[in-house]
């Protein structure tokens, strides 16, 4: 296993720059996670660690060495791709074995290499079969043992799992969690999908038009998210971001209104805002409460009068979404068993502690 190092890492294609000036530093034995939306850069920055793109500017370091203009082959890397890449004449063995044979390890060697990763990965029955004769998970599988086989200080993985089925890409995610139990190797993720961020992190890495946004735990990122995008990229549903404004403030609080409900205001915890401010209001939608309309509100909870313009059911929850007065729907979690119903008028409660400014 390796740290990896990026200092002022930057790229550019022409005239357009892609990744901004990103310092990161990556443990050894760490699972981080890049997600962010197509186009944030993520990608881009994975296949600059890896070799397979010239950096504009600034130093990659993997283990302590300067590995910025070494080739792809010289930094101890192995990269597993959305792409099962797998040769369809040879048989998985045979596939596992492929880099090993080009590197012309020995025979005993490379018998033992295979055999080890096949056990990891639960491959031993399927040793003989051809690519066509595999699912998709298992030729995922088959692709992250050619990896493991090198015995990488890093892995980098490029959304491995967007190809599969979502009952397979559960799977998967179990899978890589224990792989990277198992043999405790640095390992960077790309995704654009926030559950597998959430899932397989121990950091993630939000990126957003090629600089880093926030960088954190993942329970961190979705409790006390540093900005908009964060917000509202981590959590699913989205976390629901208001519109409105600050009424009055002091030292590291604030009373603040909602734009959608004259009159409505809450005292809250906020740093550097001033009265007359325009700001924006998130919640999470399993942080609020749904009252009947004209219900008595519980003293410090704020309540925005909606309604209920539709209601998923999904067994254990229920999301309903309702329309407050605001530009986008307000969506909230409940019980799976809540006796609500589309049309009805209700109050949305929010507590001071549960809002974010």
């Amino acid at each position: 296993m390796a740290a990896v190092e990026l200092r002022n890492v930057s790229k550019s294609f022409g005239s357009v720059s892609v990744i901004e000036g990103v310092d990161l530093t990556i443990e050894k034995g760490e699972f981080v996670v890049f997600v962010g939306a197509s186009g944030s850069g993520k990608s881009t920055l994975l296949r600059m660690i890896a070799g397979l793109e010239t950096v504009s500017d600034g130093d990659i370091l993997i283990d302590g060495k300067d590995v910025t203009f070494d080739e792809p082959s010289e930094r101890g890397i192995a990269m597993v791709f959305q792409s099962y890449a797998l040769y369809p004449h040879m048989n998985v063995y045979d596939n596992i074995a492929f880099n090993l044979r080009l590197a012309r390890f020995d025979k005993a060697e490379i018998d033992r290499r295979v055999k080890e990763a096949a056990r990891i990965l639960r491959l031993e029955p399927l040793l003989s079969r051809a690519p066509a004769q595999l699912s998709g998970g298992q030729r995922q599988r088959v692709a992250i043992g050619r990896a493991i086989v090198r015995n990488p200080k890093v892995f980098l993985f490029d959304e491995p799992l967007s190809n599969l089925d979502a009952a397979l890409r559960v799977q998967m995610r179990l899978e890589i969690e224990r792989l990277h139990r198992e043999l405790g190797t640095t390992m960077i993720y790309v995704t654009h999908d926030q559950v597998e961020a959430m899932t397989l992190a121990d950091r993630i890495v939000a990126l957003d038009g090629g600089t880093i946004q926030q960088v954190g735990a993942p329970l961190e990122l979705y409790a006390r998210p540093s900005n908009l995008f964060v917000a509202g990229f981590i959590g699913s549903p989205r976390m629901n971001l208001l519109p409105g404004r600050v009424l009055g403030a002091t030292d590291g609080r604030a009373t603040v209104g909602f734009d959608a409900s004259a009159g409505t205001s809450i005292d809250v915890a906020a740093r550097h805002v001033a009265a007359g401010d325009a700001v924006t209001l998130g919640v999470r939608p399993e942080a609020l409460e749904v009252m009947a309309s004209g219900a008595g509100v519980p003293a410090g909870m704020a309540a925005l009068p909606a309604r209920i313009e539709s209601v998923e059911r999904l067994g254990n929850i229920t999301y309903a979404y309702l329309d407050g007065g605001t530009p986008e729907v307000i969506t909230v979690q409940v019980m799976g068993d809540a006796p609500l119903e589309p049309g009805h008028d209700v109050q949305v409660g929010i507590r001071p502690e549960m809002l974010h400014v």
